[in-house]
């Protein structure tokens, strides 16, 4: 028969790994979203990039000459109106404001999920914090979200050692390993949803657009995700 301890850990592991699981495919949902988001936030740049087009340099030799040229009415209403097609602009305008709406509801959403990551998150501590037996390694984890890269990767490199790893009890180890991923998980998408939210907080048709720009390759590079943690995550899905 199992002992109390071992059956301890064996049902503590098979809740982790569903809990991790279900952690993971919340991860999914926010990866899915940031690629959305990222569509909405160059719609954004696109349509203010047309509204602010600057009309055409009817100073310049070449241009001046093939207007006089083709001096009809309808150039002639087009450079009047500031080079600008009055359908074309409404249709900015409206795509500025809906892709503005979008990122704001992109927003909400990611904070919902992570909400949910983080009772996943307290979960998991607690059914450790509350399981008999002795997990190994455990007393050496922080559960503190508020991980900067640095810990994470000197934590994450501490752990990845196969000789420390293969002499703990399997699961026991695997327990602790997962549960440590969560949290390493948790405070990167977190912080990358911290920087979401400040680039949508600081849209104004009045920025400029070099600076617009660098807010659409960041919310694209995705600077506080760690490919080779996801990439470990995921490895241990089955």
């Amino acid at each position: 028969m199992e002992s109390r301890e071992g059956k301890s850990i064996s049902d503590l592991y098979e809740e982790i790994c569903h809990k991790f699981r279900d952690f993971m495919t919340e991860i999914t949902k926010i990866d899915e979203l940031g690629i959305a988001g990222s569509r909405l936030l160059s719609g954004f740049q696109q349509a203010l990039d047309f509204i602010r087009r600057p009309p055409i340099d009817t100073n310049s030799k070449l241009v001046h000459k093939i207007i006089v040229a083709n001096e009809t009415e309808r150039v002639k209403a087009y450079i009047n109106s500031g080079c600008r097609k009055l359908n074309e602009s409404i249709q900015s305008v409206t795509n500025l404001h809906s892709d503005t709406h979008g990122l704001c509801n992109h927003i909400s959403k990611v904070k919902e999920i992570l909400n949910e990551l983080e009772g996943l998150l307290g979960d998991v501590t607690n059914a450790i914090q509350t399981t008999d037996g002795n997990l190994l390694a455990l007393s050496d984890l922080d559960f503190n979200v508020e991980l900067n890269e640095q810990e994470e990767k000197d934590a994450l490199s501490h752990s990845q050692s196969p000789d420390v790893t293969i002499t703990k009890k399997k699961k026991s180890a695997d327990v602790a390993y997962l549960a440590m991923l969560m949290a390493f998980i948790y405070s990167m998408v977190n912080q990358d949803y911290l920087m979401q939210e400040k680039i949508v907080s600081a849209l104004d048709i009045k920025m400029p657009s070099e600076e617009l720009e660098s807010y659409c390759q960041m919310w694209s590079l995705r600077p506080f995700i760690n490919d080779e943690i996801m990439h470990q995550a995921w490895e241990h899905i089955h």
